[in-house]
């Protein structure tokens, strides 16, 4: 039995402890444990490390525990990295990348902490067959993380290898695109699950879209691409190969569900692209107009879970004389009338940088979550949508 660190985008622990305790009722050895700022520990055999790459969808990669110790200096961490089994897992012909994060680390240097690390790897291999693994920066076989608190070091050892969010089909990309697994993890907060109306009036390259219709279709997240156990000693494919082979699709839909808009034909183009290269199968109609002029694309209401433009992206068919601030002041002004107008019973999310998003749209949110984008902090916020108004009872003049 091994230990898992699974990290993922501030914010998403929640969600992530609920995914992989989902994956976790395919296995009679994997437990979750407790969440932490920044991922979610849990524990199972190492075939359960490829059950949880190859599933989640929240999950930013997959490090298996190899040690922990206390320390007060680096070489107490050297010593510790020195007497690891190291070629239990790879040879000297791989190469290797060392990765250190910290909280409230007394240590001076990261940088002098993560070549230590390396050091004690390449000078184990070094003793035991004078030769040592090289060090690639870009795409090594194998990735060493460590981590350190105020007291505590721990080493880790990546089952992922390049990060879960890149799962194999994106090809093309617009200006600032959502990592696929925060928009996994917007999908599941919002509370969207397949068979729902969804629809995104602001798609983008369709990051939101291809997590959802691969859902709908019942793709594994990591059905497309390789992973770095694929790479270990004495891996055995069989029972890899045949939990991939188990994976049974859903029958495509019928009816479209999921739908999609954006102001630029060229997005449009890319998140259709983007959708055949991540294997859908099945109809998501797409339109290319403004957000502020759809319509719903149901009659049944639905969730709107979308990641609004900012700065110079909302113009870009807009008036370009207006400066920033009043283009994202007439442009939300439009779209809440919107909303308003024909999205009555519709649950609106709305994930931004912009903190005061609901003040340009003069709607009230009934939720903000907090999550980050990478070192960017944004909100996630609820809208529900009601028919009218809602003018006040209290403002309508009193019957004397």
């Amino acid at each position: 039995m091994a230990s898992y660190f699974c990290p993922c985008p501030r914010g998403m622990e929640a969600a992530l402890a609920e995914e992989l305790g989902e994956i976790a009722q395919q296995s009679t050895t994997m437990k979750v444990h407790n969440q932490v700022p920044g991922g979610v520990h849990c524990s199972g055999e190492l075939i359960d490390s490829y059950r949880i790459n190859l599933h989640s969808r929240i999950a930013s990669r997959v490090l298996m525990r190899m040690a922990v110790t206390g320390y007060k200096t680096e070489n107490d961490i050297y010593d510790l990295v020195l007497a690891q089994s190291w070629e239990d897992w790879f040879t000297y012909d791989h190469t290797i990348r060392v990765d250190v994060t910290a909280v409230k680390s007394p240590l001076k240097s990261l940088e002098f902490t993560t070549l230590k690390i390396k050091d004690a790897i390449c000078d184990r291999f070094r003793d035991m067959y004078s030769k040592r693994p090289s060090v690639d920066t870009r795409e090594p076989d194998m990735r060493i993380v460590g981590f350190l608190d105020a007291h505590q070091f721990i080493i880790y050892l990546d089952t992922s290898g390049e990060a879960l969010f890149k799962r194999g089909w994106r090809e093309e990309t617009g200006d600032a695109p959502l990592r696929e697994n925060l928009a996994a993890g917007l999908l599941r907060v919002a509370g969207w699950k397949p068979g729902m109306p969804l629809f995104d009036p602001m798609c983008g390259s369709g990051t939101i879209l291809c997590e959802a219709a691969q859902m709908v279709q019942g793709v594994p997240p990591g059905a497309r691409r390789r992973f770095a156990f694929e790479a270990f000693n004495d891996f055995d494919p069989a029972p890899w190969n045949d939990m991939k082979n188990a994976i049974k699709p859903n029958p495509l839909p019928t009816e479209p569900t999921i739908f999609g808009s954006d102001i630029s034909g060229d997005m449009v183009a890319m998140t259709r692209h983007n959708l055949r290269a991540a294997g859908i199968m099945f109809d998501v109609p797409l339109k290319q107009i403004e957000a502020q002029e759809v319509k719903a694309p149901t009659e049944q209401p639905g969730i709107m879970l979308t990641n609004p433009p900012y700065g110079e992206r909302i113009g870009v068919r807009g008036d370009s004389s207006l400066g920033e601030d009043e283009l994202a002041k007439s442009f939300y002004s439009d779209f809440s009338g919107t909303l308003k107008q024909r999205f009555a019973g519709w649950t609106v999310y709305l994930f931004t940088a912009d903190l005061g998003l609901p003040k340009m749209l003069r709607l009230k949110e009934s939720r903000k979550t907090p999550f980050f984008n990478g070192a960017l902090e944004c909100r996630l916020f609820r809208f529900d949508m009601v028919a009218g108004f809602n003018r006040r009872e209290a403002a309508k003049p009193k019957e004397i």
